[in-house]
């Protein structure tokens, strides 16, 4: 089977969805899909693996954390949350130049900060308690609808070589 056979099973408003998709992460997410762009060529350079997760590129590194930059999501390899960094990929599409400092900035200090790990720790606070998280959490249900495991590929032409 052909590539061309799985694009012709594909419907064309999916195939639109995605190409708009692309584009606008190409313009209106300019600024953080060029760094996710460098981050992904960085991660190639060391073997990590790449595929098609709906309308954004995933790439499994040996982090154990999550980053989302405009087209290009970053996830561990047997982590449990390449649905939430999908979710990013659409506060993306959404708020575009405005997602660096509305989204990543915030998100980066809840994540890394001592005094804000120190606070979820010891009131059992969860991650997703911070705004823009819950956010990526709904989004990525929403638009994957397997909340809360991780992608399944139906088959590995989608992966990326």
């Amino acid at each position: 089977m052909s590539g061309s056979d799985s694009r012709e099973r594909t419907p064309l408003s999916v195939r639109m969805r995605r190409a708009v998709c692309v584009l606008i992460q190409c313009t209106w997410g300019l600024p953080q899909t060029v760094i996710g762009f460098a981050v992904f060529l960085l991660c190639r350079m060391k073997k990590c693996r790449s595929f098609s997760m709906g309308t954004a590129v995933c790439t499994e590194w040996h982090r154990p954390d999550g980053v989302s930059l405009g087209l290009f999501f970053f996830c561990p390899k047997n982590g449990r949350i390449h649905l939430h960094e999908y979710g990013h990929t659409f506060q993306s599409l959404m708020l575009g130049p405005l997602y660096l400092f509305a989204v990543s900035l915030p998100s980066l200090l809840w994540a890394g900060l001592p005094v804000f790990e120190k606070y979820r720790r010891e009131k059992r606070v969860p991650y997703s308690r911070l705004w823009c998280e819950s956010w990526a959490d709904r989004l990525g249900a929403r638009y994957l609808y397997r909340p809360g495991l991780p992608p399944v590929r139906k088959n590995m032409r989608d992966e990326i070589n």
